[in-house]
Protein backbone atom coordinates (compact mmCIF):
# COMPACT_ATOMS: atom_id res chain seq x y z
CA UNK A 1 0.00 0.00 0.00
CA UNK A 2 1.53 3.28 -0.93
CA UNK A 3 -0.03 7.02 -0.71
CA UNK A 4 0.00 9.44 -3.20
CA UNK A 5 -0.69 12.48 -4.12
CA UNK A 6 -4.07 13.90 -6.48
CA UNK A 7 -1.88 15.36 -9.37
CA UNK A 8 -4.72 16.78 -11.57
CA UNK A 9 -7.13 19.57 -12.15
CA UNK A 10 -9.93 19.15 -10.18
CA UNK A 11 -14.27 20.33 -11.57
CA UNK A 12 -15.49 22.01 -8.76
CA UNK A 13 -18.77 21.13 -7.04
CA UNK A 14 -20.72 22.27 -4.38
CA UNK A 15 -22.85 20.30 -2.18
CA UNK A 16 -26.85 21.21 -2.71
CA UNK A 17 -28.91 23.24 -0.63
CA UNK A 18 -31.40 20.53 1.52
CA UNK A 19 -27.76 18.67 1.90
CA UNK A 20 -25.93 21.93 3.37
CA UNK A 21 -29.02 22.45 5.23
CA UNK A 22 -29.18 18.63 6.93
CA UNK A 23 -25.42 18.70 7.31
CA UNK A 24 -25.66 22.11 9.06
CA UNK A 25 -27.96 20.62 11.85
CA UNK A 26 -25.53 18.01 13.02
CA UNK A 27 -23.66 18.87 16.12
CA UNK A 28 -20.25 20.45 15.39
CA UNK A 29 -17.06 18.69 18.10
CA UNK A 30 -14.27 20.63 18.38
CA UNK A 31 -12.39 17.85 17.26
CA UNK A 32 -9.61 17.48 14.18
CA UNK A 33 -10.32 14.69 11.60
CA UNK A 34 -7.46 13.53 9.40
CA UNK A 35 -8.24 12.06 5.95
CA UNK A 36 -6.01 10.42 2.86
CA UNK A 37 -6.15 8.21 0.32
CA UNK A 38 -3.58 5.61 -0.64
CA UNK A 39 -3.37 3.02 -3.34
CA UNK A 40 -3.40 -0.26 -2.51
CA UNK A 41 -1.01 -3.47 -3.62
CA UNK A 42 -0.40 -7.01 -3.76
CA UNK A 43 -2.17 -9.28 -1.32
CA UNK A 44 -3.86 -5.99 0.53
CA UNK A 45 -5.83 -5.55 -2.62
CA UNK A 46 -6.62 -9.09 -2.92
CA UNK A 47 -7.93 -8.91 0.38
CA UNK A 48 -10.43 -6.36 -0.39
CA UNK A 49 -11.75 -7.47 -3.92
CA UNK A 50 -14.88 -9.24 -3.79
CA UNK A 51 -14.98 -9.87 -7.47
CA UNK A 52 -13.86 -12.80 -9.20
CA UNK A 53 -11.79 -11.20 -12.15
CA UNK A 54 -8.47 -12.71 -11.91
CA UNK A 55 -7.06 -9.45 -13.16
CA UNK A 56 -8.70 -6.63 -10.82
CA UNK A 57 -8.64 -3.15 -11.88
CA UNK A 58 -6.21 -1.06 -9.32
CA UNK A 59 -7.95 0.08 -6.19
CA UNK A 60 -7.27 3.24 -3.79
CA UNK A 61 -8.64 3.04 0.21
CA UNK A 62 -9.75 6.02 1.62
CA UNK A 63 -9.44 6.43 4.87
CA UNK A 64 -11.18 9.35 7.52
CA UNK A 65 -10.14 9.58 11.35
CA UNK A 66 -11.01 11.01 14.63
CA UNK A 67 -7.57 12.47 15.53
CA UNK A 68 -8.70 13.42 18.78
CA UNK A 69 -10.62 9.66 19.51
CA UNK A 70 -8.34 7.98 17.20
CA UNK A 71 -11.10 6.14 15.69
CA UNK A 72 -12.24 5.30 12.03
CA UNK A 73 -14.94 7.49 11.04
CA UNK A 74 -15.36 6.15 7.59
CA UNK A 75 -13.01 3.65 5.19
CA UNK A 76 -13.84 2.97 1.30
CA UNK A 77 -12.30 1.06 -1.04
CA UNK A 78 -12.47 3.16 -4.66
CA UNK A 79 -10.87 2.59 -8.15
CA UNK A 80 -8.49 4.41 -8.49
CA UNK A 81 -9.39 6.42 -11.19
CA UNK A 82 -12.01 7.46 -9.27
CA UNK A 83 -12.00 11.74 -8.89
CA UNK A 84 -12.06 14.05 -5.50
CA UNK A 85 -16.09 13.42 -5.17
CA UNK A 86 -15.14 10.12 -3.51
CA UNK A 87 -12.71 11.61 -0.85
CA UNK A 88 -16.22 13.72 -0.65
CA UNK A 89 -18.47 10.91 -0.21
CA UNK A 90 -16.72 9.02 2.36
CA UNK A 91 -16.05 12.27 4.28
CA UNK A 92 -19.79 12.91 4.25
CA UNK A 93 -20.41 9.02 5.43
CA UNK A 94 -18.01 9.52 8.14
CA UNK A 95 -20.22 13.19 9.36
CA UNK A 96 -23.52 11.58 9.02
CA UNK A 97 -23.13 7.58 9.43
CA UNK A 98 -19.46 6.73 11.32
CA UNK A 99 -18.14 3.24 11.94
CA UNK A 100 -18.82 1.90 15.24
CA UNK A 101 -20.29 3.64 18.28
CA UNK A 102 -19.53 7.15 16.82
CA UNK A 103 -21.94 9.66 17.12
CA UNK A 104 -22.89 11.94 13.94
CA UNK A 105 -21.52 15.13 14.20
CA UNK A 106 -19.07 18.03 12.21
CA UNK A 107 -15.18 18.01 12.90
CA UNK A 108 -14.03 21.26 13.75
CA UNK A 109 -11.24 21.14 11.50
CA UNK A 110 -9.92 18.41 9.05
CA UNK A 111 -6.44 18.28 7.48
CA UNK A 112 -5.40 16.30 4.44
CA UNK A 113 -2.10 15.67 2.87
CA UNK A 114 -2.36 17.15 -0.50
CA UNK A 115 -2.20 20.75 -1.85
CA UNK A 116 -5.24 20.64 -4.53
CA UNK A 117 -7.70 18.55 -2.34
CA UNK A 118 -7.37 20.66 0.02
CA UNK A 119 -8.52 23.75 -1.89
CA UNK A 120 -11.21 21.19 -3.52
CA UNK A 121 -12.62 20.39 0.01
CA UNK A 122 -12.43 24.16 0.39
CA UNK A 123 -14.59 24.93 -1.84
CA UNK A 124 -16.95 21.76 -1.41
CA UNK A 125 -17.48 22.48 1.82
CA UNK A 126 -17.81 25.95 2.35
CA UNK A 127 -20.98 26.25 4.06
CA UNK A 128 -20.55 23.57 6.50
CA UNK A 129 -18.16 26.10 8.81
CA UNK A 130 -15.20 23.32 8.81
CA UNK A 131 -11.92 24.76 8.31
CA UNK A 132 -9.53 22.54 5.78
CA UNK A 133 -6.25 22.22 6.44
CA UNK A 134 -2.92 20.90 5.07
CA UNK A 135 -0.36 18.97 6.83
CA UNK A 136 2.52 17.24 5.14
CA UNK A 137 2.50 14.42 7.86
CA UNK A 138 -0.91 12.21 9.08
CA UNK A 139 0.88 10.02 11.33
CA UNK A 140 -2.64 8.53 12.44
CA UNK A 141 -3.46 7.97 9.12
CA UNK A 142 0.00 6.69 8.32
CA UNK A 143 -0.15 4.40 11.54
CA UNK A 144 -3.36 2.80 10.46
CA UNK A 145 -2.04 2.15 6.96
CA UNK A 146 0.81 0.80 7.91
CA UNK A 147 -0.72 -1.92 10.47
CA UNK A 148 -3.50 -2.84 7.06
CA UNK A 149 -0.48 -3.80 5.83
CA UNK A 150 0.85 -6.01 8.38
CA UNK A 151 -2.16 -7.37 8.88
CA UNK A 152 -2.27 -8.98 5.66
CA UNK A 153 -0.04 -12.02 5.55
CA UNK A 154 1.03 -13.48 2.22
CA UNK A 155 -0.79 -16.01 0.98
CA UNK A 156 -0.07 -19.74 1.79
CA UNK A 157 0.13 -22.04 -0.94
CA UNK A 158 -1.69 -25.31 -0.05
CA UNK A 159 1.46 -27.49 -0.95
CA UNK A 160 5.29 -26.51 0.13
CA UNK A 161 6.07 -24.93 -3.57
CA UNK A 162 9.10 -27.15 -4.80
CA UNK A 163 7.14 -30.53 -4.08
CA UNK A 164 4.03 -29.37 -4.95
CA UNK A 165 4.04 -30.50 -8.98
CA UNK A 166 5.21 -34.34 -7.39
CA UNK A 167 2.53 -34.31 -5.13
CA UNK A 168 -0.25 -33.31 -7.62
CA UNK A 169 1.18 -36.25 -10.13
CA UNK A 170 1.08 -39.14 -7.08
CA UNK A 171 -2.59 -37.79 -6.32
CA UNK A 172 -3.22 -37.86 -9.95
CA UNK A 173 -2.10 -41.73 -10.36
CA UNK A 174 -3.85 -42.47 -7.35
CA UNK A 175 -6.96 -41.23 -8.99
CA UNK A 176 -6.86 -43.67 -11.90
CA UNK A 177 -5.75 -46.46 -9.61
CA UNK A 178 -9.32 -45.83 -7.75
CA UNK A 179 -8.12 -47.99 -4.77
CA UNK A 180 -12.05 -46.98 -3.84
CA UNK A 181 -13.70 -49.65 -6.36
CA UNK A 182 -12.22 -52.55 -4.04
CA UNK A 183 -11.73 -51.26 -0.65
CA UNK A 184 -14.40 -50.28 1.68
CA UNK A 185 -13.65 -47.18 4.44
CA UNK A 186 -13.38 -50.04 6.99
CA UNK A 187 -10.60 -52.37 5.05
CA UNK A 188 -8.17 -50.09 6.46
CA UNK A 189 -4.32 -51.02 5.27
CA UNK A 190 -1.29 -49.93 7.33
CA UNK A 191 1.66 -48.00 5.78
CA UNK A 192 4.94 -48.12 7.90
CA UNK A 193 7.11 -45.34 7.08
CA UNK A 194 9.17 -44.64 10.60
CA UNK A 195 10.13 -41.41 9.33
CA UNK A 196 9.32 -37.39 10.03
CA UNK A 197 8.16 -38.34 13.59
CA UNK A 198 5.51 -40.99 11.89
CA UNK A 199 5.57 -44.53 12.62
CA UNK A 200 2.49 -46.24 10.98
CA UNK A 201 -0.27 -44.67 8.71
CA UNK A 202 -4.00 -46.33 8.98
CA UNK A 203 -5.13 -45.64 5.66
CA UNK A 204 -9.04 -45.35 5.12
CA UNK A 205 -10.51 -45.63 1.36
CA UNK A 206 -13.59 -43.03 0.67
CA UNK A 207 -15.74 -43.49 -2.22
CA UNK A 208 -17.07 -47.18 -3.17
CA UNK A 209 -20.78 -45.42 -1.87
CA UNK A 210 -19.30 -43.20 -4.99
CA UNK A 211 -20.05 -39.53 -3.32
CA UNK A 212 -16.55 -38.44 -3.08
CA UNK A 213 -13.29 -40.00 -3.13
CA UNK A 214 -10.55 -39.89 -1.27
CA UNK A 215 -8.08 -40.94 1.32
CA UNK A 216 -7.87 -40.71 5.52
CA UNK A 217 -4.47 -41.42 6.76
CA UNK A 218 -4.44 -41.69 10.48
CA UNK A 219 -1.56 -41.16 12.20
CA UNK A 220 -3.17 -43.67 14.99
CA UNK A 221 -5.48 -46.26 15.18
CA UNK A 222 -6.77 -45.10 18.30
CA UNK A 223 -8.17 -41.61 16.25
CA UNK A 224 -9.39 -44.38 13.37
CA UNK A 225 -11.86 -45.92 16.18
CA UNK A 226 -13.29 -43.12 17.90
CA UNK A 227 -14.27 -41.34 15.12
CA UNK A 228 -16.25 -44.34 14.23
CA UNK A 229 -18.05 -45.33 17.13
CA UNK A 230 -19.08 -41.80 17.76
CA UNK A 231 -20.46 -41.90 13.74
CA UNK A 232 -22.29 -45.18 14.60
CA UNK A 233 -23.72 -44.12 18.20
CA UNK A 234 -26.58 -42.20 16.19
CA UNK A 235 -26.87 -39.94 19.12
CA UNK A 236 -24.59 -36.59 17.48
CA UNK A 237 -26.15 -33.51 16.70
CA UNK A 238 -25.05 -31.68 13.98
CA UNK A 239 -22.58 -29.81 16.34
CA UNK A 240 -21.41 -32.82 17.62
CA UNK A 241 -20.37 -34.50 14.45
CA UNK A 242 -18.48 -31.52 13.38
CA UNK A 243 -16.51 -31.52 17.08
CA UNK A 244 -15.57 -35.29 16.59
CA UNK A 245 -14.90 -34.51 12.64
CA UNK A 246 -12.92 -31.79 14.02
CA UNK A 247 -11.24 -33.85 16.70
CA UNK A 248 -9.76 -36.45 14.19
CA UNK A 249 -5.75 -36.89 13.61
CA UNK A 250 -5.16 -37.79 10.11
CA UNK A 251 -3.53 -36.90 6.88
CA UNK A 252 -6.28 -36.26 4.30
CA UNK A 253 -6.38 -36.61 0.34
CA UNK A 254 -9.72 -35.63 -1.17
CA UNK A 255 -10.86 -35.74 -4.69
CA UNK A 256 -13.46 -32.83 -5.84
CA UNK A 257 -15.26 -33.75 -8.38
CA UNK A 258 -15.59 -30.15 -11.12
CA UNK A 259 -16.99 -29.15 -14.40
CA UNK A 260 -14.57 -28.64 -17.23
CA UNK A 261 -14.97 -24.85 -16.84
CA UNK A 262 -12.95 -25.34 -13.86
CA UNK A 263 -9.89 -26.29 -15.35
CA UNK A 264 -7.77 -28.74 -13.17
CA UNK A 265 -7.16 -32.10 -14.63
CA UNK A 266 -9.55 -32.77 -17.17
CA UNK A 267 -11.28 -36.45 -17.32
CA UNK A 268 -12.71 -38.11 -20.59
CA UNK A 269 -16.46 -39.18 -20.34
CA UNK A 270 -18.45 -42.15 -21.46
CA UNK A 271 -22.52 -41.65 -22.96
CA UNK A 272 -23.57 -44.55 -20.96
CA UNK A 273 -21.60 -43.73 -17.66
CA UNK A 274 -20.79 -39.78 -17.39
CA UNK A 275 -18.77 -38.49 -15.18
CA UNK A 276 -16.88 -35.46 -13.69
CA UNK A 277 -15.34 -33.53 -16.22
CA UNK A 278 -12.10 -32.61 -14.43
CA UNK A 279 -10.60 -33.82 -10.53
CA UNK A 280 -9.21 -31.41 -8.18
CA UNK A 281 -6.54 -33.37 -5.39
CA UNK A 282 -6.76 -31.57 -2.22
CA UNK A 283 -4.46 -32.48 1.08
CA UNK A 284 -4.82 -31.24 4.53
CA UNK A 285 -4.55 -32.23 7.89
CA UNK A 286 -7.08 -32.78 10.90
CA UNK A 287 -5.81 -32.88 14.64
CA UNK A 288 -7.57 -32.84 18.06
CA UNK A 289 -5.83 -29.52 19.22
CA UNK A 290 -5.65 -27.35 15.38
CA UNK A 291 -8.80 -29.08 13.72
CA UNK A 292 -8.68 -28.56 9.86
CA UNK A 293 -6.02 -27.19 7.95
CA UNK A 294 -6.20 -27.43 4.41
CA UNK A 295 -2.47 -27.03 3.73
CA UNK A 296 0.78 -29.58 4.19
CA UNK A 297 3.95 -28.53 6.17
CA UNK A 298 7.15 -29.88 4.43
CA UNK A 299 7.34 -32.88 6.69
CA UNK A 300 3.89 -33.59 6.21
CA UNK A 301 4.44 -33.53 2.15
CA UNK A 302 7.05 -35.64 2.74
CA UNK A 303 4.89 -38.12 4.73
CA UNK A 304 2.27 -37.92 1.82
CA UNK A 305 4.64 -38.64 -1.08
CA UNK A 306 6.29 -41.85 0.22
CA UNK A 307 3.05 -43.46 1.86
CA UNK A 308 1.26 -42.81 -1.78
CA UNK A 309 3.81 -43.66 -3.82
CA UNK A 310 3.87 -47.32 -1.54
CA UNK A 311 0.42 -47.39 -2.15
CA UNK A 312 0.80 -46.97 -5.52
CA UNK A 313 3.11 -49.71 -5.63
CA UNK A 314 1.02 -51.88 -3.63
CA UNK A 315 -2.46 -51.74 -5.42
CA UNK A 316 -0.61 -52.26 -8.57
CA UNK A 317 0.81 -55.45 -7.38
CA UNK A 318 -2.54 -56.77 -5.44
CA UNK A 319 -5.23 -54.54 -6.85
CA UNK A 320 -7.40 -57.52 -8.08
CA UNK A 321 -6.46 -59.76 -4.87
CA UNK A 322 -8.08 -57.42 -2.59
CA UNK A 323 -11.44 -58.27 -4.14
CA UNK A 324 -11.45 -61.57 -2.29
CA UNK A 325 -13.55 -62.50 -0.01
CA UNK A 326 -13.20 -62.40 3.49
CA UNK A 327 -10.36 -59.38 3.23
CA UNK A 328 -7.08 -61.19 2.54
CA UNK A 329 -3.56 -61.11 4.39
CA UNK A 330 -1.79 -59.15 2.33
CA UNK A 331 1.86 -57.45 2.21
CA UNK A 332 4.58 -55.63 0.51
CA UNK A 333 7.96 -54.14 1.44
CA UNK A 334 9.28 -51.26 -1.58
CA UNK A 335 12.23 -49.32 -1.87
CA UNK A 336 11.01 -45.16 -2.14
CA UNK A 337 12.87 -42.64 -2.21
CA UNK A 338 13.63 -39.94 -0.05
CA UNK A 339 12.38 -36.48 -0.51
CA UNK A 340 14.06 -34.85 2.38
CA UNK A 341 17.36 -33.68 1.61
CA UNK A 342 17.81 -33.19 5.32
CA UNK A 343 17.83 -37.38 5.60
CA UNK A 344 21.16 -38.65 5.08
CA UNK A 345 19.38 -41.95 3.54
CA UNK A 346 18.95 -42.00 -0.50
CA UNK A 347 15.70 -44.39 0.23
CA UNK A 348 12.91 -45.44 3.07
CA UNK A 349 11.83 -49.15 3.26
CA UNK A 350 8.10 -48.57 3.70
CA UNK A 351 6.15 -52.10 4.55
CA UNK A 352 2.37 -51.73 3.42
CA UNK A 353 0.02 -54.24 4.65
CA UNK A 354 -3.97 -55.17 4.98
CA UNK A 355 -5.08 -55.55 8.14
CA UNK A 356 -8.09 -58.43 7.90
CA UNK A 357 -8.81 -58.71 12.14
CA UNK A 358 -9.58 -54.78 12.86
CA UNK A 359 -11.22 -54.86 9.23
CA UNK A 360 -13.17 -58.12 10.10
CA UNK A 361 -13.79 -55.64 13.80
CA UNK A 362 -15.09 -52.14 12.21
CA UNK A 363 -17.51 -54.29 10.29
CA UNK A 364 -18.90 -56.54 13.30
CA UNK A 365 -19.45 -52.74 15.11
CA UNK A 366 -21.14 -51.49 11.89
CA UNK A 367 -23.73 -54.37 12.06
CA UNK A 368 -24.09 -54.08 15.09
CA UNK A 369 -24.92 -50.06 15.01
CA UNK A 370 -26.56 -50.76 12.22
CA UNK A 371 -29.21 -53.26 13.46
CA UNK A 372 -27.67 -56.35 12.08
CA UNK A 373 -27.19 -59.46 13.10
CA UNK A 374 -23.33 -59.37 13.87
CA UNK A 375 -22.05 -62.40 13.10
CA UNK A 376 -22.90 -63.13 9.02
CA UNK A 377 -19.47 -62.09 8.51
CA UNK A 378 -17.63 -59.78 5.65
CA UNK A 379 -19.19 -61.42 2.89
CA UNK A 380 -22.86 -60.72 3.88
CA UNK A 381 -22.43 -57.41 4.73
CA UNK A 382 -20.41 -56.58 1.67
CA UNK A 383 -23.51 -58.25 -0.79
CA UNK A 384 -26.45 -55.88 1.72
CA UNK A 385 -24.23 -52.50 0.85
CA UNK A 386 -25.97 -50.68 -1.85
CA UNK A 387 -23.86 -48.96 -4.12
CA UNK A 388 -24.82 -45.25 -4.69
CA UNK A 389 -23.71 -43.23 -7.25
CA UNK A 390 -23.63 -39.48 -7.59
CA UNK A 391 -22.33 -39.32 -11.74
CA UNK A 392 -25.77 -39.41 -13.32
CA UNK A 393 -27.35 -36.24 -11.70
CA UNK A 394 -25.91 -33.17 -13.38
CA UNK A 395 -23.98 -30.19 -11.91
CA UNK A 396 -25.79 -27.41 -12.10
CA UNK A 397 -29.57 -28.89 -12.22
CA UNK A 398 -32.35 -28.09 -10.11
CA UNK A 399 -34.51 -30.45 -8.22
CA UNK A 400 -37.70 -29.34 -6.71
CA UNK A 401 -40.24 -31.56 -5.06
CA UNK A 402 -43.21 -30.67 -6.55
CA UNK A 403 -46.74 -32.05 -7.95
CA UNK A 404 -47.31 -32.19 -11.59
CA UNK A 405 -51.17 -30.98 -12.67
CA UNK A 406 -53.59 -33.57 -13.58
CA UNK A 407 -53.55 -31.67 -17.09
CA UNK A 408 -50.07 -31.70 -18.03
CA UNK A 409 -49.60 -35.64 -16.71
CA UNK A 410 -52.65 -36.88 -19.00
CA UNK A 411 -50.88 -34.95 -21.55
CA UNK A 412 -47.47 -36.57 -20.77
CA UNK A 413 -49.13 -40.30 -20.63
CA UNK A 414 -49.98 -39.60 -24.17
CA UNK A 415 -46.74 -38.70 -25.73
CA UNK A 416 -44.91 -41.99 -26.25
CA UNK A 417 -41.26 -40.27 -26.58
CA UNK A 418 -42.07 -38.74 -23.36
CA UNK A 419 -44.01 -41.09 -20.72
CA UNK A 420 -40.74 -43.67 -20.48
CA UNK A 421 -42.21 -45.83 -17.65
CA UNK A 422 -45.56 -46.31 -16.59
CA UNK A 423 -47.33 -47.18 -13.33
CA UNK A 424 -47.35 -50.74 -13.70
CA UNK A 425 -48.12 -51.93 -10.01
CA UNK A 426 -51.02 -49.24 -9.61
CA UNK A 427 -53.70 -51.71 -8.91
CA UNK A 428 -51.15 -53.94 -6.38
CA UNK A 429 -50.77 -50.66 -4.67
CA UNK A 430 -53.96 -50.73 -3.83
CA UNK A 431 -54.53 -47.04 -6.14
CA UNK A 432 -58.40 -47.46 -6.78
CA UNK A 433 -57.90 -45.29 -9.57
CA UNK A 434 -55.22 -42.41 -11.17
CA UNK A 435 -54.66 -39.82 -9.51
CA UNK A 436 -55.47 -36.04 -10.64
CA UNK A 437 -51.73 -34.91 -9.68
CA UNK A 438 -48.90 -36.59 -8.90
CA UNK A 439 -45.94 -36.45 -6.64
CA UNK A 440 -43.01 -35.86 -8.32
CA UNK A 441 -38.94 -35.33 -7.80
CA UNK A 442 -38.47 -32.84 -10.61
CA UNK A 443 -34.75 -32.60 -12.27
CA UNK A 444 -34.21 -29.60 -14.13
CA UNK A 445 -30.70 -29.13 -16.30
CA UNK A 446 -30.27 -28.15 -20.15
CA UNK A 447 -31.85 -30.05 -22.88
CA UNK A 448 -28.40 -31.84 -24.20
CA UNK A 449 -27.65 -32.82 -20.46
CA UNK A 450 -31.24 -33.86 -20.09
CA UNK A 451 -31.32 -36.10 -22.78
CA UNK A 452 -27.89 -37.70 -21.91
CA UNK A 453 -29.92 -38.42 -18.37
CA UNK A 454 -32.43 -40.10 -19.73
CA UNK A 455 -30.83 -42.40 -22.19
CA UNK A 456 -28.72 -43.14 -18.95
CA UNK A 457 -31.85 -43.92 -16.63
CA UNK A 458 -33.41 -46.34 -19.69
CA UNK A 459 -29.74 -48.10 -19.99
CA UNK A 460 -30.10 -48.75 -15.80
CA UNK A 461 -33.49 -50.14 -16.67
CA UNK A 462 -35.55 -47.60 -15.04
CA UNK A 463 -36.16 -46.59 -11.89
CA UNK A 464 -37.56 -48.87 -9.43
CA UNK A 465 -37.98 -46.17 -6.47
CA UNK A 466 -37.50 -42.66 -4.83
CA UNK A 467 -36.21 -42.83 -1.24
CA UNK A 468 -34.62 -40.51 1.57
CA UNK A 469 -32.24 -42.01 4.09
CA UNK A 470 -30.08 -40.28 6.94
CA UNK A 471 -26.58 -39.46 5.96
CA UNK A 472 -23.75 -37.53 7.44
CA UNK A 473 -21.05 -35.97 5.31
CA UNK A 474 -17.94 -37.33 7.01
CA UNK A 475 -16.15 -33.96 5.81
CA UNK A 476 -18.47 -31.31 8.24
CA UNK A 477 -20.02 -33.93 10.23
CA UNK A 478 -23.79 -32.25 9.02
CA UNK A 479 -26.40 -34.52 8.92
CA UNK A 480 -28.33 -34.72 6.26
CA UNK A 481 -31.37 -36.42 4.11
CA UNK A 482 -29.82 -38.18 1.13
CA UNK A 483 -33.13 -38.17 -1.80
CA UNK A 484 -32.02 -41.46 -4.02
CA UNK A 485 -33.37 -42.94 -7.05
CA UNK A 486 -32.91 -46.82 -7.10
CA UNK A 487 -32.73 -48.11 -10.55
CA UNK A 488 -33.68 -50.84 -12.42
CA UNK A 489 -29.90 -52.69 -12.46
CA UNK A 490 -30.40 -52.14 -8.34
CA UNK A 491 -27.97 -49.19 -8.03
CA UNK A 492 -28.84 -45.41 -5.89
CA UNK A 493 -27.86 -42.26 -7.71
CA UNK A 494 -27.65 -39.48 -5.34
CA UNK A 495 -30.11 -36.44 -6.86
CA UNK A 496 -30.01 -34.06 -3.99
CA UNK A 497 -29.20 -33.35 -0.22
CA UNK A 498 -31.68 -32.03 2.16
CA UNK A 499 -30.12 -30.65 5.74
CA UNK A 500 -31.88 -31.83 8.37
CA UNK A 501 -31.37 -28.66 10.63
CA UNK A 502 -32.68 -26.18 7.60
CA UNK A 503 -36.27 -25.54 7.87
CA UNK A 504 -36.64 -24.93 4.02
CA UNK A 505 -35.51 -28.21 3.70
CA UNK A 506 -36.96 -29.74 6.64
CA UNK A 507 -40.93 -28.57 5.13
CA UNK A 508 -39.96 -29.80 1.46
CA UNK A 509 -39.60 -33.23 3.29
CA UNK A 510 -42.31 -33.15 5.75
CA UNK A 511 -44.51 -31.99 2.27
CA UNK A 512 -43.23 -34.90 0.38
CA UNK A 513 -43.81 -37.56 3.43
CA UNK A 514 -47.50 -36.12 3.29
CA UNK A 515 -48.13 -36.37 -0.71
CA UNK A 516 -46.28 -40.01 -0.04
CA UNK A 517 -48.92 -41.10 2.77
CA UNK A 518 -52.00 -39.39 0.49
CA UNK A 519 -51.08 -40.68 -2.73
CA UNK A 520 -50.21 -44.60 -1.34
CA UNK A 521 -46.33 -44.47 -2.43
CA UNK A 522 -47.36 -43.58 -5.72
CA UNK A 523 -45.10 -40.72 -7.38
CA UNK A 524 -42.84 -40.04 -10.58
CA UNK A 525 -39.39 -38.55 -12.03
CA UNK A 526 -39.50 -35.77 -14.58
CA UNK A 527 -36.52 -34.98 -16.44
CA UNK A 528 -36.97 -30.91 -17.61
CA UNK A 529 -34.51 -28.69 -19.62
CA UNK A 530 -34.47 -24.97 -19.68
CA UNK A 531 -32.42 -24.52 -16.65
CA UNK A 532 -30.27 -21.85 -17.92
CA UNK A 533 -33.23 -19.88 -19.41
CA UNK A 534 -36.45 -18.12 -18.48
CA UNK A 535 -38.17 -20.74 -16.92
CA UNK A 536 -35.30 -21.75 -15.01
CA UNK A 537 -37.04 -22.97 -11.75
CA UNK A 538 -40.24 -22.39 -13.12
CA UNK A 539 -40.24 -25.36 -16.59
CA UNK A 540 -43.57 -25.09 -18.33
CA UNK A 541 -44.94 -28.35 -20.74
CA UNK A 542 -42.99 -27.89 -23.03
CA UNK A 543 -39.71 -28.18 -21.07
CA UNK A 544 -40.40 -31.72 -19.91
CA UNK A 545 -38.25 -34.00 -21.64
CA UNK A 546 -39.76 -36.93 -19.89
CA UNK A 547 -41.88 -38.48 -17.00
CA UNK A 548 -40.92 -41.83 -15.08
CA UNK A 549 -43.51 -43.03 -13.05
CA UNK A 550 -42.73 -44.83 -10.23
CA UNK A 551 -43.18 -45.21 -6.07
CA UNK A 552 -42.30 -43.89 -3.16
CA UNK A 553 -40.65 -45.89 -0.48
CA UNK A 554 -38.87 -45.63 3.12
CA UNK A 555 -35.28 -46.40 3.10
CA UNK A 556 -35.92 -49.39 5.29
CA UNK A 557 -38.37 -50.65 2.94
CA UNK A 558 -35.56 -50.56 0.47
CA UNK A 559 -32.87 -52.36 3.15
CA UNK A 560 -30.79 -48.91 3.41
CA UNK A 561 -28.66 -48.47 5.87
CA UNK A 562 -27.75 -44.41 7.25
CA UNK A 563 -25.06 -43.51 4.95
CA UNK A 564 -21.51 -41.65 5.59
CA UNK A 565 -21.41 -39.03 2.48
CA UNK A 566 -17.57 -39.64 1.74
Amino acid sequence: MSCRHCCRAFFMSTLNRSTSQRLQRLPKLPSVWEGDRCSMTGSLAAQFDASDDHDPAPTDCILWVDGTQGTVRSLAIVPTDAGPEAMVRTLLQAIEHPQGAADPCRPQKIVVRDRELQFYLRGVLQDLDITVDYGPALPLIDELFQQLQQQVLPERPNLPEPYAQDLMATAMAMWDIAPWQVLNEQQILAVEINAWEVDTLYVSTLGMAGVEYGLLLYRSVTSLRQFRQRVLSGSQSTKQMQEAFLEQDCLFLNFELLDADDGWFSLPQTVTTPGPDAVQPEFGSLHPLEGLRNHLEVEEAFTMMVALEALRRFFKRFYHSLEAVPFPTLDGRYRIENPDPNLSQKTLSVLVKTLPALAQELIQETEVALGGAGDQGQQDFSRTLPVLRDDYIPQGSLVMLTKLPGDWLQQLRQSPQRYLQSMAFRAAAGERSSPQELPVVLIQTSRPKAKTLIENLRHAQGIQAVCFTPGHDFYSGAAYELGLLQTGDDEFHLFAEYLRDDPVDRRSLSRWWQWHQDYQGHCGVVIAAGVTGSASGNPQLKDLCALFETRSCTAEELNIPPLEMQ
